[in-house]
């Protein structure tokens, strides 16, 4: 199988059910923001690896989480080909929850706003959080076109999964400077 096939030269691209849309459609967008964020979370894995195995395997599984939700992105919510795809769950959710919340207990009480970097495997934290939030405002707008139905209630619970995903990532920011032993730079008003 080649790589290129030439499809996508006039700027329509395949959804995994089948249409072909712009490569400007609001679900390409998304998904391709899921995707920037999933190669920045494999480029701070690949920064871990060597100071925490059981971090970097966590973040593993936080992209294969990401995969799905693109799949899930990647397919018109009326398709039958929605009903073959597994969802976002609550599990994943409470997963990310009890991350924070382990992280979360080894670190300083946080004072106020803090600026971005410290240490390089923080700085890639704090870019991955970014692109998140970017990610997440992206996917409410596909959810915004949903009221009720299977639809609607994947993109809430991918909206969830976002929103914590990025919580997540900001206290890993955190937990990233601390294991380095650099402090967090306040945010300082003038």
């Amino acid at each position: 199988m080649k790589i290129y096939t030439g499809t996508g030269d006039r700027g329509k691209t395949s959804l995994f059910s089948g249409e072909r849309v712009s490569k400007s459609d609001r679900r390409i967008e998304a998904y391709g923001d899921v995707d920037e964020l999933n190669s920045l979370l494999g480029a701070l894995a690949a920064d871990l690896q060597e100071e925490d195995t059981l971090l970097a395997d966590a973040l593993q599984r936080i992209q294969s989480e990401l995969f799905q939700l693109s799949a899930i992105l990647a397919i018109t919510p009326d398709s039958p080909a929605m009903d073959s795809l597994a969802e976002i769950t609550a599990e994943q959710i409470t997963a990310l929850e009890q991350a924070i919340d382990q992280l979360d207990a080894q670190l300083p009480g946080l004072g106020g706003f803090i600026l971005p970097g410290g240490h390089p495997t923080a700085a890639w934290a704090h870019i991955c959080r970014t692109v998140c939030r970017r990610a997440e405002r992206k996917v409410t707008r596909i959810a915004d076109e949903y009221v009720a139905g299977r639809a609607a209630q994947q993109f809430q619970m991918a909206l969830v999964f976002l929103n914590r995903l990025s919580d997540y990532l900001f206290v890993l920011a955190r937990y990233c400077n601390h294991l380095a032993g650099v402090a967090d730079t306040l945010w300082k008003q003038k």
